[in-house]
């Protein structure tokens, strides 16, 4: 760990105290309202700690907020910032580092994402199932030694989602399932590009979440990601996407996304821990 990730994780614990949390939330584009009903909340701002990139998109607020919700300890970062904004795929990596070292196992990652798929419309939500890196590049580039081998078989965990799935069933949500395609951006994906995107597989395409969900499988962390659509993606089903309206529409589909989240935290879900091995042969 680097000493802004042990500056960082000292700041968070002398504010937030060092109780531990159990889950963590990155809240995408025009998402920081699925955060509301936090009690006893401390909120630290980005520029406050060493090493967290501050955002510069409007819709990401730049904030740690830490508290209890639903009797549950939890931690949510209020937006991210995006490789398309410093050409650097590990921007997000100090930020997940502090969160690891602060012992937190369950990362909840959200993003607004555009759909190629007819029957995902905007404002709903996909749990995303697997991904496509598109980019060109990785935020494990560079990694020391074999550090960069990361398998991405399970990139997604199997038992977060069914947590979320039924989490959906007590909220009265409808949670799609999908494959997410991730683009460099900033500039929207061409016609040509969501038609690909549908023929390799994908069902959404976007701008983030991917180089997280990596760095976070490095860490050893469990990881769920979470789609609103905010628009069908370019020359779909009359898709010319701009980021007014993902920024408007994912506002509108965080009332979903809050139920949601509410309810996981109420919904228990089989044990984490180790399978126990048998004991000696009597």
């Amino acid at each position: 760990m680097s000493n802004e990730v042990e500056a960082s994780a000292a700041i968070i614990q002398a504010l937030a105290g060092d109780a531990p949390i159990e889950y963590a939330f990155v809240l995408g584009t025009g998402l920081g309202s699925a955060m509301e009903g936090v009690e006893g909340a401390v909120s630290i701002p980005f520029s406050d700690l060493p090493g967290f990139p501050v955002p510069g998109i409007s819709g990401h607020d730049g904030k740690l907020v830490i508290g209890m919700q639903d009797g549950v300890r939890v931690a949510y970062m209020q937006g991210r910032t995006h490789y398309y904004e410093t050409g650097n795929p590990r921007a997000m990596g100090v930020p997940l580092e502090t969160l690891a070292m602060l012992g937190i196992q369950n990362l909840i990652l959200t993003n607004s994402a555009g759909s190629v798929k007819a029957d995902l419309y905007p404002r709903s939500l996909v749990l995303i199932t697997d991904h496509i890196n598109f980019s060109g590049t990785n935020p494990l580039i560079g990694s020391a030694s074999d550090g960069g081998f990361v398998s991405l078989t399970d990139a997604y965990d199997g038992r977060l989602a069914r947590r979320l799935k039924r989490a959906s069933i007590g909220a009265g949500v409808s949670l799609h399932e999908g494959v997410y395609m991730w683009f460099s951006g900033p500039s929207f994906e061409t016609p040509a590009e969501v038609k690909m995107a549908r023929i390799l597989g994908a069902d959404m395409v976007g701008m983030s979440t991917v180089p997280e969900v990596i760095i976070a499988r490095q860490l050893g962390l469990r990881v769920a990601a979470i789609s609103i659509i905010t628009n069908f993606g370019a020359g779909f089903q009359h898709g010319n996407p701009t980021h007014a309206e993902t920024r408007e529409t994912a506002m509108q589909g965080a009332i979903a996304l809050r139920r949601l989240l509410r309810a996981l935290l109420k919904t228990k879900e089989e044990a984490w821990g180790i399978k126990q091995s048998p004991g000696p042969a009597r």
